[in-house]
């Protein structure tokens, strides 16, 4: 009798029951991008390009008149013509792998019996939205940093791409600290074809740096969705005795102090820093999501794809 196979470890990112939620919806580009697949994204291009790439199986809704009919007389199969412009939406992921990533709050929500960090919540994001994308014919890329790039996965729709995806994502930890406005301006440069960028970070950062790296993406004609993904500790500082605070991006920082002193301050701070992005998204119509590790990864997910769906259409 043979031995059961244990699943590879970053099959455990692919929650079997978060993707019975998300596989219901749809990711659907709002803008122009450099793909399309039966319309389901609106393209820049007219018609198809004159270069020839390959051929594809005829699907309903595809157009009759671009059938090669040369194959069909020698298949009896019916094949579509097709040709380099003829992509699918290509859709990045950025993910945050930066030290401040590494906090885990105490009512942050569980998966396999343990709390869930920023990080992490990050994993389980970036994957849920990998197989997402792959299921529904598009591709997808990723790419992960701190102090630099660390590394940049292209987008492709093959479906064994996504194993690359996640075996990357699994072997990802927080690494140093990072100024997110310089990486986030080298990645828009490095990404030439116009598609969907999805950022996941908690972007503590100065908002304005942010507001303009932000732009950079939107100036090359990127398709933008920001998930703000912060702790529940971090939105609400229910901290009330001294404690030793440490900072998560600069090595051995720490600083002890009396929590209720600095709470107003604090909160008022994180407001503003929260009310800018929004704002700051909002006039360059780039989706601003804000996600807490407290409410389950799937539940975000699936709140937010249901709500761009019913506006996209």
């Amino acid at each position: 009798m043979a031995e059961p196979t244990t699943a590879p470890k970053y099959m455990r990112l692919l929650d079997p029951e978060a993707l019975s939620k998300i596989g219901r919806l749809e990711l659907l580009a709002r803008g122009v991008v450099e793909g399309f697949v039966a319309g389901r994204h609106r393209s820049p291009y007219r018609g198809f390009s004159v270069e020839f790439a390959d051929h594809r199986e005829y699907v309903p809704g595809d157009d009759p008149d671009d059938l090669d009919w040369r194959v069909y007389a020698k298949s009896d199969r019916y094949y579509i013509k097709r040709y380099i412009e003829e992509t699918n939406l290509r859709s990045i992921i950025l993910l945050d792998a930066s030290g401040s990533m590494k906090y885990t709050g105490d009512q942050a929500a569980r998966r396999n019996g343990k709390r869930l960090s920023k990080f992490e919540y990050g994993q389980y994001l970036a994957a849920s939205l990998a197989h997402l994308m792959i299921h529904q014919q598009d591709a997808v890329g990723l790419v992960t940093f701190d102090t630099r790039v660390r590394r940049y996965i292209p987008a492709r729709s093959r479906s064994s791409h996504l194993r690359s995806i996640l075996e990357e994502l699994d072997k990802t930890e927080p690494g140093a600290e990072t100024a997110l406005p310089p990486i986030f301006h080298d990645i828009a440069e490095r990404i030439h074809r116009r598609g969907l960028i999805i950022i996941i970070s908690d972007l503590f950062d100065d908002p304005e740096q942010m507001i303009n790296a932000l732009h950079h993406f939107r100036y090359r004609k990127h398709e933008v969705i920001v998930l703000h993904v912060m702790a529940e500790e971090e939105f609400s500082f229910p901290f009330d005795r001294w404690s030793l605070f440490r900072d998560l991006e600069v090595a051995g920082q720490k600083v002890q102090l009396d929590p209720r002193s600095i709470r107003a301050a604090y909160l008022d701070e994180i407001q503003k820093f929260i009310g800018r992005l929004e704002r700051g998204c909002g006039q360059m119509n780039v989706d601003y999501v804000p996600m807490t590790t407290r409410r389950d990864f799937d539940v975000a997910l699936t709140t937010y794809l249901a709500r761009r769906r019913s506006l996209t259409k």
